[in-house]
């Protein structure tokens, strides 16, 4: 069996039961690895995900948790691929235990990345001011685009998939086996190349938590596109900053939930 995606996936051997029949063959199963993540020597957090685009990861995971705010703070990234660890050198004195408004831990489930909103208050960003619109057909078509691109996941069903696009264009395109590694990889590549947000739109194919809600709106992104279903306390989150939340968008239907005035109806 040919192996088109050989770091991020591995060959095994798998007997497979279908109505009654009984098949051996090769199956492509998707890697899993962990990478910790250093700012100024200080370890953050551990996080699980897949073997690729790690430093833009560990740079979009730090600006998610409000540790990163300029690319000038950036003096170097460093990815240590044999202990499994990205250094980021900062400019800039904080205290992690104070600004870390996400704890990450490692766990064994492929289906998420093992993140858990702290107890404590959370510091929200403030409300995003973006005019940006979408139109119906605009917002059915990315999906579509995300669909179609989505190779690794139809070949393994094991990643999440998300983009980001300007008007009908996917501008950037991350999979990862964590759900909300996917966005920090984007955020993290915007922040490294300088690329704006708030004229940009996220596309997405998982659920939507009020985690994904917060690293969109950190981001500053003001249109937020799933193939999936929104939380109840996600969607007032949304509204509170101000994030036009579009689900379901799968093949010619959609649902909008909040922001209606970004969205221009048939």
């Amino acid at each position: 069996m040919e192996n088109n995606y050989p770091e991020l996936t591995v060959s095994r051997s798998i007997i497979k039961i279908d109505d009654g029949c009984v098949r051996h063959k090769e199956d492509l199963i998707v890697r899993e690895t962990t990478l910790t993540v250093y700012i100024n020597l200080t370890e953050v957090a551990t996080l699980v995900c897949s073997p690729r685009d790690q430093k833009y990861l560990a740079v979009g995971f730090l600006c998610a948790e409000g540790l990163l705010k300029k690319r000038e703070d950036i003096i170097s990234v460093e990815l240590n691929p044999k202990q499994g660890a990205v250094y980021v050198k900062s400019r800039s004195a904080f205290s992690i235990a104070d600004r870390l408004t996400v704890k990450r831990r490692v766990t064994p489930s492929a289906g998420g990345s093992g993140t858990t909103v702290s107890a404590g208050g959370i510091s929200l960003p403030p409300p995003i001011g973006s005019h940006l619109q979408v139109s119906v057909e605009t917002a059915l078509n990315l999906a579509n685009q995300l669909e179609k691109r989505s190779r690794l996941f139809q070949r393994t069903g094991g990643v999440h998939n998300a983009a980001l696009a300007k008007g009908e264009e996917i501008l950037i395109f991350q999979e990862d086996i964590g759900r909300h590694n996917t966005l920090d990889k984007i955020h993290g590549q915007c922040f490294l190349e300088g690329i704006s947000r708030d004229d940009k739109m996220i596309i997405y194919s998982g659920r939507i938590s009020t985690e994904i809600v917060l690293k969109v709106a950190r981001m500053g992104v003001p249109v937020l596109i799933s193939r999936s279903a929104p939380t109840d306390r996600a969607l007032q989150l949304a509204e509170k900053l101000n994030i036009t939340v579009l689900g379901f968008v799968r093949g010619k239907r959609l649902t909008i939930y909040t922001g209606q005035e970004r969205v221009i109806l048939p």
